[in-house]
């Protein structure tokens, strides 16, 4: 099965879809810091070793750039590269576009888009999937979401918003068979615009794709049914173009046929709307389907989306245990299984990307006031205790002391103990501010939370560990495997955050292997001509 990844990231997506039988045409990421670990994964290219050096890849092309030498290019802004067609410092092999067989491209989607329709010839390569047999299978990739995101702005007419417009372009310039868009949850939660009329992106996203000739399945996923160590839930779109869902009915249990009934009812009023122009098709023709409700699981469970939901739930100690600091752990069943799931990788030292963030004394008694926190698990305890934290209460309420009380704290000799009083409590917490309400302590028998992406995101579970987790420990709760290796900056800040993509960031903007696999396996079932 071949396959072209956009958006590629670091590589998760492509990971798991690589383990799922898919043989990669092309890749295309916009984040030079990104690319650089998708390169040294997938083609062993050591992008920092060959700019020391003063070489050239062999596999990684850049679309454009204001740079000829590599080392710069390697921290160049993207949001500055160059047009497809201005003067730069282009790799594009003109004439010759076989040389990207198989290789990654570094750029914007916007501009590989503006490429394709200037050179017909690169699209005709891509379609055929450069003459593999069966031409191309999946297009695939996570469109950046930060705009869609319930913790980003939810501007309608963001810039990044117009991104899964492009991505469906690209479907229409290269007719994949299937095109597989991930995105995150906040997509299914409608906009409102300044007349507060609702626009609900996952829709016209929908709309999009069914007006270029795609039946598009819309789900609500988490990967956490996948396998994975996190409780992520994201949207899914399988959007199968309309001649191969046709040539598929005789393959579909009839479990998975009723599943396309409304999205081919769907992609038929789009049609009908494209036809008469000037039209658009109101909200509401189209439902998405919730694995994360009874009814909606079920459904998975007897269809060819079975594997997203038939995995027992991992929780963060079967992810963590063996790399803590004191006292570590056996590896889990779950970390055996794992890196021999994706064992064709290069073999690498362990415990590469586990460096320790360093934390001052004062953070690490906060650390321990967090688990405390997560150990109880109460709303109300919180508030009480932030609101000392952040100076906007002196006092503790007797039935958050009683409950706090009973719990070990770590003092200022380094040693955990309890206190005596509640105003030697009262005191601790006054000495200890935060403005920060966002950090919390993971809890170990559990997946991890959703937002994972930075250090200041979650300190770890051990009262031994106080201490932020480091990108192997995140990579971890992803589901990357130990010799996947992340490369560049650890992290980033400041006016930096706007561009880089260091390790952190890479780790937590990934699609996680595991889903990644159990999406190919379902994708699979589509293409049975393949299998």
């Amino acid at each position: 099965m071949n396959h072209i990844e956009l958006f590629a990231g670091c590589g998760g997506l492509s990971l798991g879809l690589d383990e799922a039988g898919f043989e990669l045409v092309l890749a295309n990421e916009l984040s030079p810091m990104a690319a650089e670990t998708f390169a040294y994964n997938f083609f062993g290219e050591d992008l920092e070793e060959l700019a020391n050096q003063d070489g050239n890849p062999a596999h990684t092309f850049w679309l454009n750039s204001k740079h000829a030498d590599l080392k710069p290019r390697l921290r160049e802004n993207p949001f500055n590269f160059p047009a497809f067609n201005e003067e730069g410092k282009t790799d594009m092999p003109v004439g010759d576009w076989d040389k990207l067989n198989g290789n990654l491209v570094v750029g914007s989607i916007v501009e590989l888009n503006r490429l394709l329709e200037a050179n017909p010839q690169l699209a005709a390569k891509l379609k055929n999937a450069f003459g593999r047999k069966g031409g191309l299978d999946l297009v695939s990739g996570g469109p950046p979401c930060q705009s869609f995101s319930m913790a980003g702005k939810r501007e309608k007419d963001s810039d990044k918003n117009t991104l899964p417009w492009e991505f469906a372009k690209f479907v229409e310039h290269t007719q994949p068979k299937i095109a597989l868009l991930e995105n995150v949850t906040g997509i299914l939660r409608p906009f409102k615009d300044d007349e507060g009329n609702q626009f609900h992106a996952w829709y016209e996203v929908a709309k999009v794709f069914a007006s270029i000739g795609y039946v598009p399945l819309c789900l609500h996923v988490n990967a956490r049914l996948a396998g994975v160590a996190q409780n992520r839930p994201r949207f899914i779109m399988i959007a199968v173009r309309h001649d191969h869902l046709a040539l598929m009915n005789g393959n579909l249990n009839a479990q998975s046929h009723a599943l396309f009934e409304q999205p081919l009812a769907f992609y038929q009023k789009v049609q009908d709307v494209v036809a008469r122009q000037h039209e658009d098709l109101e909200f509401g023709h189209l439902d998405y389907i919730d694995a994360t409700r009874p009814a909606g699981l079920k459904l998975f469970q007897n269809s060819f989306l079975a594997p997203l939901v038939d995995a027992k739930e991992v929780s963060v100690r079967d992810a963590l245990d063996d790399l803590k600091i004191n006292d570590a752990a056996e590896p889990s069943e779950f970390i055996l299984q794992l890196n021999q799931t994706f064992n064709r990788l290069a073999q690498h030292p362990p415990k590469l990307n586990h460096s320790l963030r360093n934390n001052s004394e004062l953070v690490q008694r906060r650390f321990r006031l967090y688990q405390v926190l997560q150990q109880e698990g109460e709303r109300q305890l919180n508030k009480a205790v932030f609101s000392i934290l952040k100076g906007e209460e002196n006092v503790l309420p007797e039935a958050a002391w009683d409950a706090l009380k009973k719990y070990e704290y770590l003092h200022e000799n380094g040693e955990l103990g309890k206190f005596e009083s509640k105003v030697a409590f009262e005191n601790y917490l006054h000495a200890h501010p935060t403005k920060k309400q966002t950090q919390k302590a993971l809890v170990a028998d559990s997946p991890a939370p959703a937002a994972l992406s930075i250090p200041d995101d979650a300190c770890h579970y051990d009262e031994k560990e106080l201490r932020v987790l480091t990108v192997r420990e995140m990579a971890r709760i992803q589901s990357f495997p130990d010799n996947f290796v992340f490369r560049s900056k650890v992290t980033t800040g400041g006016q930096m955050r706007k561009f880089e993509v260091p390790q952190y960031t890479q780790v937590g903007n990934a699609v996680p292997p595991i889903l990644g696999l159990k999406l190919g396996r379902a994708v699979a079932a589509l293409l049975p001509e393949k299998e």
